[in-house]
């Protein structure tokens, strides 16, 4: 067995635990009744110190010394070059977390998410705030174990998106701004209510979900590998390629919720399915920082996959050009008396409100700029947890001009923080600008693509996303990604010319 072999073997049972990990955790969010939170908690403790004390023995790091020996000289984009180096980069830097940090985490982690669930559901937050203010402690001893030379956030982001820094995506979020707002406020003058409202007639959930899973299907989703079940917050989960499971949730009349949902969490499961078969249960597909096993470079390119799926097509005009009728048989009394150009209005009018997971595309990146500011704000102290809903409050009405009545519409409406997920609402956002500069690398560069999307067929676009951007999983970074997909670093003028095409037709902007 050559010396990189030994390695991959003993990463290879390291991505095992992992995966035992993240069964712990879908469970957690999907069947685990309230009363098993603890224990589970305990349960979670003690396969991330196994996982832990495997990655950091002093086995890894004679196995690495080895490997390295021994690819020395080799193509430095090979895959067996990149594994090392991301192996000996993540081993270093998971040797500074102390193990009990790790282990205190793993157990409050499914309690505080269960707590979150329930003060939600009652619209106490003051029920949630001490969870959160434990999370938020145990945030703070990782950013300063880790190290970081700016901002407490940086430490956070880099295992979300290893690229960023609170400066960078500052730079980014005001680039944004600079576009979407003056296009927002030309759209919210020019807002009409539609003809007919489209959300005020039910739709049963079993057809619901029938028809979502249906175009995950279309889209390329493989339920031979994959199925959908019901969270409070919807989520993809991987166990390797072969086993890549997605949620959504429901609501009896609002039915976009349920089918872009599906449609977004379709998309993450897109990237995982088509990973390079060989790089199962390899260094390329493991989060050794975040403690998953998962094919995605980093959150933004996985976000990249998702939004491009839900929004670039799923709120496309071509798509339900070419589904509509199919819905329509669906639902045919809810939908008699609508036809695609009135549904494609529906679905992508441009509104400011107060839930992120249900916002337009014009909004959605203002949900996540306020986050992230609120998120620097708790970890540098200049906010603490009990300021988290007047600031919630305050951030609403300047960004968007709308302020929640209750704290389960401000505060308490995502599950993240409640798992110490700090860092990683940036990820939605770097994705929502890599989407569009993927599909217009797309159109360049596949003959015929929007013809094919205008018919309904997926496999051109699934297929180019596959050779270039989702085998590789985490070889090469997000930006590497961009550079050998699209010929360019990260840049927003796709995303806002997009943007601006498309609202610009809805609206009759000049």
């Amino acid at each position: 067995m050559t010396a990189y072999d030994a390695l991959q073997e003993h990463i290879a049972a390291l991505n095992d635990l992992l995966n035992v990990l993240n069964i712990l955790k879908w469970d957690t969010r999907t069947q685990m009744p309230p009363g098993g939170s603890q224990t589970r908690g305990y349960q979670l403790a003690t396969v991330s110190r196994l996982a832990r004390e495997h990655f950091t023995s002093e086995t890894t790091a004679r196995l690495l010394d080895a490997a390295e020996k021994e690819i020395a000289g080799e193509d430095p984009d090979s895959y067996r070059v990149r594994a090392v180096q991301q192996t000996r980069q993540y081993y270093e830097i998971v040797r500074r977390i102390p193990a009990d940090l790790l282990a205190r985490r793993a157990t409050l982690a499914p309690i505080s998410e269960q707590v979150w669930h329930e003060a939600k559901q009652h619209n106490d937050f003051a029920r949630f705030a001490p969870y959160l203010q434990q999370m938020l402690d145990l945030a703070r001893e990782q950013a300063e174990a880790i190290g970081y030379e700016e901002h407490p956030f940086d430490a956070l982001v880099f295992e979300y998106e290893p690229s960023m820094t609170a400066a960078k995506l500052q730079a980014l979020f005001d680039a944004l701004k600079a576009g979407l707002l003056p296009l927002l406020e030309q759209i919210v003058a020019h807002d009409r209510p539609l003809e007919k409202d489209l959300w005020a007639r039910e739709y049963p959930l079993d057809r619901q979900r029938a028809f979502a899973l249906e175009m995950a299907q279309r889209i390329g989703y493989d339920l031979e590998r994959g199925r959908l079940d019901v969270a409070p917050h919807p989520f993809e989960i991987s166990f390797t390629r072969h086993d890549v499971r997605i949620t959504t949730r429901y609501d009896l009349h609002y039915w976009p919720m349920a089918f872009f949902g599906t449609l977004h969490e379709a998309g993450h499961a897109l990237y995982e399915q088509n990973v390079d078969p060989a790089l199962t249960r390899t260094a390329l597909t493991t989060d050794f920082l975040g403690q998953y096993a998962v094919g995605g470079t980093s959150y933004g390119a996985h976000e990249a996959s998702s939004r491009l799926w839900e929004n670039l097509i799923g709120r496309s005009r071509a798509f339900w050009g070419a589904h509509f009728g199919r819905l329509r048989e669906v639902f045919p009394e809810q939908l008699a008396d609508a036809d695609a150009d009135l549904f494609y209005r529906a679905v992508n009018r441009v509104r400011p409100s107060l839930i992120r997971v249900e916002a337009d595309e014009v909004t959605y990146n203002l949900h996540i700029m306020l986050r992230v500011e609120i998120e620097m704000g708790l970890l540098d102290g200049s906010l603490r947890v009990s300021d988290l809903p007047e600031v919630w409050r305050a951030k609403m009405k300047e960004y968007l001009g709308v302020v929640p009545e209750t704290d389960s519409q401000g505060p308490l409406q995502d599950v993240h923080w409640s798992g110490g997920s700090f860092g990683s609402f940036p990820g939605y956002t770097v994705g929502n600008v890599m989407s569009a500069q993927l599909l217009d690398a797309a159109r360049q560069q596949v003959s015929g693509l929007d013809d094919a999307l205008t018919a309904g067929d997926y496999a051109p676009l699934l297929g180019w996303l596959t050779e270039h951007f989702y085998r590789h999983g985490r070889a090469y970074s997000a930006d590497e990604i961009l550079q050998r997909c699209t010929g360019r670093p990260l840049h927003v003028e796709p995303y806002l010319a997009y943007l601006r095409g498309k609202f610009s037709d809805l609206y009759g902007l000049q």
